[in-house]
């Protein structure tokens, strides 16, 4: 879904840009209320988007502070539009960027293990995926918008091959669901990263190492609300009886995050803390009940 703001909202926005103002003349004094008016409410406008943007209205670049409001609302403007496939493009060169930066495990103990698990769920649900290992005792995993699932190999330590499933089918559910993307548009848009999305090669385009690392910084601190854990564990569940798979591994899953605690490294990340993963268990333990 792409999305566009209105074509009163491009206007509101230029409109608070335009601080020239003559003399009240015959021709103007009638309307002067609703010029008022209107400026008010795109100047409110242009706060917001300059404060989500994290723009500055003024600088050394000699450019005015009207001109330099522009700029800063035409990026968010450029940001706010950009496209999921543009984005989905952003996405593959983050997770790139990871993979450079971790080390990709190899050998059965995890590669093998995690290929063989996943084998048959690389085009699951109408999505192409793919999954890799880092080399970290991180209690993590986690699923980019572009289809990429990576596990930490101290997730795998702790997790027989069955409740793997359950935490794949979990992550699947974020990308199906399309909450990974989601939280993607808001921290490109909270990054410097957005000024890619003002130049003529569009958000598409190679974005620059700080620009991933910005965008990347952004994501790593959200989290995901509570409905769309809801949402995925009952994708995962799903995705387990769909294929076979021992569906109670979900709840012996959490029951072991719970039991580590938040002192595990990467778990914050993994596993949002609304609802917490006892209390999670428990509803996949009384969803399971139902049969």
């Amino acid at each position: 879904m792409i999305k566009i703001l209105s074509l009163s909202a491009v206007m509101l926005l230029l409109a608070a840009c335009n601080t020239t103002q003559g003399p009240p003349t015959a021709s103007n004094a009638s309307s002067s209320k609703t010029s008022s008016a209107n400026k008010e409410s795109s100047g409110g406008m242009l706060s917001g988007l300059g404060t989500l943007a994290g723009a500055a209205t003024s600088g050394g670049s000699g450019a005015s502070s009207d001109e330099n409001k522009l700029g800063a609302g035409l990026d968010v403007l450029k940001a706010a539009t950009v496209s999921d496939t543009e984005l989905k493009s952003v996405s593959l060169q983050m997770r790139a960027r990871d993979d450079k930066k971790n080390a990709i495990a190899a050998g059965p103990k995890y590669a093998g293990r995690l290929a063989k698990l996943t084998a048959k769920h690389v085009n699951e649900d109408g999505m192409k995926l793919n999954f890799k290992v880092y080399q970290n005792q991180s209690i993590n995993a986690n699923a980019s918008a572009d289809g990429s699932i990576r596990f930490y190999s101290g997730l795998m330590d702790k997790m027989t091959d069955q409740e793997l499933l359950a935490i794949v089918g979990h992550e699947i559910g974020h990308v199906k669901n399309g909450h990974s993307l989601s939280a993607l548009r808001v921290a490109y848009l909270a990054s410097a990263g957005r000024k890619a999305a003002a130049s003529s090669s569009g958000a598409a385009g190679a974005l620059a190492d700080s620009d991933l690392g910005s965008i990347g910084e952004k994501l790593l601190n959200s989290q995901f609300s509570q409905s769309q854990e809801t949402d995925s564990d009952d994708y995962g569940l799903a995705f387990m009886k769909k294929h076979g798979y021992t569906a109670s591994a979900m709840e012996s899953a959490f029951r072991k995050l719970a039991a580590m605690g938040s002192s595990q490294t990467g778990l914050d990340q993994m596993m949002s803390s609304h609802p917490d993963s006892a209390k999670r268990a428990d509803r996949v333990h009384e969803k399971l009940a139902q049969k």
